[in-house]
């Protein structure tokens, strides 16, 4: 390929609205256009590089036994009444009517679709199991779009799913999956990511992992410690020491216009960590009331609440006078018993607290929740914090790091296949339910994340195995007829054996072309130029600088074709 010919241009700076490095560099380096909030044309090069993600991802999924399929973009609403998130879904789902009348969605994600494929044909316990997988482009209506291709609202995406007649068949495959997942990340050249327990959301299951690529620019938050104990913060088990402190009557005190955790440990002169704090949130579906309970130091995590409750939730703004919560002076002795209360577990253990009092100006001191209020279910519904105790080896070593997800996997268990009524006979001819996992991974996000990592204030440094292309050759006078028959000749004889070449001999300034060629970040540059050839050789040198060699004409060809190997190999 011929830059003169390639669509696309290259910019010195990029919009402003990028604050994110390969979004910037992206958008500078004619690698997409921007159509829409979250849409984006890709140009030839982010072509390349993604057919190359997706090559690697099938041969990883044909080696776990993947069957390739492909899924519709649009499907009827009743499939996804069948499972029930056609309702429990909100307004990500793209929904419209057919000209029939017909209630139609785009899908964001391709269970339903899946199980409607297999359920059918999948009628025997011989059939099982089986894994199948697409790569295929969704929709959703992300109310957050940002980084150019990392949060996106239409996006392509490899999504698998495995059918299993027992969890541990299931458990079996989801660990090849795993496997498979981190082969995939190596071989497209990620250099820093993990694996991280996770939250299921919207997807169901239990069990889940997410793969994280470790970035300060990162949106999802993780709690690690060096034990091995990863998680993101929305799954992360919230462990902490309490000092029980000594066991006191509960006594009324007057705090006139003190409403804070920071104004009360002021007031009282005590730690926050004596405090149980209110936090009050509303049931979106009838805003009815939940006061979680939680020590004072600590925040609530909201995927948690969720997820105890079962119910999509929100932090409650304007409080009803009529519902007796008195904002500011909230404590568990008195409340309504309309009022869900939640106690976390960061509680138990303490026997001398201070709440609110349920009046004006008022808190106690000395509550003792199993005396006062009885035996209470304890629940994990805290947000962790650096330097927390970790679950795994109990040392309080948790730090917090930033990541961005590119890849996920669960185990969904029957969720959709009883929903939408698949069943298969076994070995009794009993009828049964087959069991699910999942596993994704959006391709254009995980070419963002890699351009994130590998990169420098020139432009990307692709890695060799999903470059757009593997050499770039600058010809540096295209006036010059000996730099142009070498150059010509040089890009001839890389095509012939099988390298793939980008060549620029445009006629323009020599640091204009390698400018451009830093945002191209081709792995290696064979530049052509008067000096070199004065000397019988041509310059070669590695994009990330890690080496710079000056061949001989005659030799340059065939040394290219085995570094291009030797780097691909490695």
């Amino acid at each position: 390929m011929k830059v003169q010919n390639m669509l696309g241009e290259r910019f010195k700076n990029a919009p402003k609205d990028c604050v994110i490095e390969s979004h910037a560099l992206m958008m500078r380096g004619g690698y997409m256009k921007y159509m829409a909030n979250g849409i984006y044309s890709l140009y030839m090069p982010t072509k390349r590089i993604t057919r190359k993600i997706e090559q690697i991802i099938r041969e990883e999924m044909d080696a776990i036994d993947g069957q390739e399929v492909m899924f519709p973009v649009v499907m009827p609403a009743s499939l996804w009444e069948e499972s029930g998130r056609y309702t429990s879904i909100g307004s990500e789902m793209a929904r419209w009517k057919d000209r029939s009348g017909n209630p139609m969605v785009l899908g964001m994600t391709h269970e339903e679709a899946a199980v409607h494929l297999a359920r059918d044909t999948a009628q025997s316990y011989t059939d099982f199991p089986f894994m199948i997988y697409q790569i295929q482009t969704k929709f959703r209506d992300e109310p957050r779009a940002r980084g150019g291709l990392i949060r996106v609202r239409e996006f392509t995406m490899k999504d698998a799913y495995s059918f299993h007649t027992s969890q541990a068949d299931l458990e079996r495959y989801y660990n090849r999956a795993y496997e498979a997942y981190n082969r995939i990340f190596e071989r497209c050249g990620c250099k820093n990511f993990i694996s991280v327990q996770s939250d299921s959301g919207m997807m169901g299951g239990s069990i889940s992992h997410e793969f994280m690529l470790l970035t300060e620019v990162g949106e999802d938050t993780l709690a690690i410690c060096d034990c091995g104990y990863r998680a993101n913060m929305e799954a992360a088990v919230v462990s902490v020491e309490n000092e029980p402190g000594e066991i006191a009557p509960l006594t009324e005190i007057s705090t006139p216009d003190v409403k804070t955790i920071e104004d009360l440990t002021k007031f009282v002169h005590l730690d926050a960590k004596q405090f149980a704090k209110a936090v009050v949130y509303q049931r979106n579906e009838d805003d009815s009331y939940v006061i979680v309970f939680i020590r004072g130091d600590l925040e609530v995590n909201e995927t948690k609440l969720r997820n105890f409750l079962c119910a999509e939730i929100h932090p409650a703004i304007e409080i009803a006078p009529e519902s007796g919560i008195i904002a500011g002076f909230i404590g568990p002795v008195g409340l309504s018993d309309k009022i869900t209360v939640v106690y976390d577990k960061s509680l138990r253990g303490i026997e001398n607290l201070v709440c609110g009092a349920n009046k004006t100006d008022a808190h106690f001191t000395g509550l003792n929740i199993k005396r006062d209020l009885g035996d209470v279910e304890y629940v994990d519904v805290a947000k962790t914090f650096a330097g927390a105790i970790c679950p795994k080896c109990g040392k309080p070593h948790i730090t917090i790091s930033k990541g961005i997800e590119i890849g996920n996997i669960f185990q969904l268990g029957t969720k959709y296949t009883k929903s939408m009524d698949m069943t298969y006979l076994d070995e009794n001819g009993e009828r049964q339910y087959p069991i699910m996992g999942c596993y994704g991974i959006g391709v254009g996000r995980l070419c963002a994340s890699i351009c994130q990592e590998s990169h420098d204030q020139y432009g990307p440094i692709w890695p060799m195995a999903i470059a757009p292309w593997q050499v770039e050759v600058c010809n540096l006078r295209v006036d010059d007829p000996t730099v142009k028959e070498t150059a010509d000749r040089l890009y001839a004889e890389l095509l012939s054996l099988g390298v793939e070449v980008l060549y620029d001999d445009r006629d323009i300034r020599p640091g204009a072309m390698f400018a451009d060629a830093d945002l191209f970040g081709i792995p290696i540059r064979a530049v052509v130029s008067p000096k070199a050839l004065a000397n019988g050789t041509i310059e070669i040198a590695a994009r990330d600088k890690s080496f710079k060699e000056n061949i001989p004409v005659a030799e340059a060809a065939n040394w290219l074709k085995d570094k291009v190997a030797e780097m691909l190999k490695a």
